[in-house]
């Protein structure tokens, strides 16, 4: 079993900065890759980026490459989500996922088992 904690939402202009962090307790991050997501009002849950555990490799969205950068500590069972540039259409709950085994994509929620309760992150005008 993996607890997972968000933390670092908040209220931000558009262009602005904010890093979301993810702590686990229970079983250790190591082995598990871990990703993020987020969920607009009335949105699916839709997948933003992902770090491997084997080799560190990461994947990202098509709209948030160059703005977001996904890396884990995992000495000290933490993922982050560096958000810069951020625009309004950011603006969501954003959770951290760690799934078990690494098949598929891992672009999919359904390929995660445990999640986070979420941080809200808006991105004002």
């Amino acid at each position: 079993q993996v607890l997972l904690v968000e933390s670092g939402g908040g209220l931000v202009q558009a262009g602005g900065s904010l890093r979301l962090s993810c702590a686990g307790s229970g079983r250790t991050f190591s082995g598990y890759d871990m990703g993020w997501f987020r969920q607009a009002p009335g949105k699916e849950r839709e997948f933003i980026a992902a770090i491997r555990w084997s080799d560190g490799s990461t994947m990202y969205k098509d709209g948030v490459k160059g703005r977001f950068t996904i890396s884990r500590d995992n000495a000290k069972n933490t993922l982050y989500l560096q958000m810069s540039s951020l625009k309004p259409e950011d603006t969501a709950v954003y959770y951290c996922a760690a799934r078990t085994f690494a098949t598929g994509t891992g672009r999919s929620r359904y390929e995660y088992d445990y999640w986070g309760q979420g941080t809200q992150v808006t991105v004002s005008s």
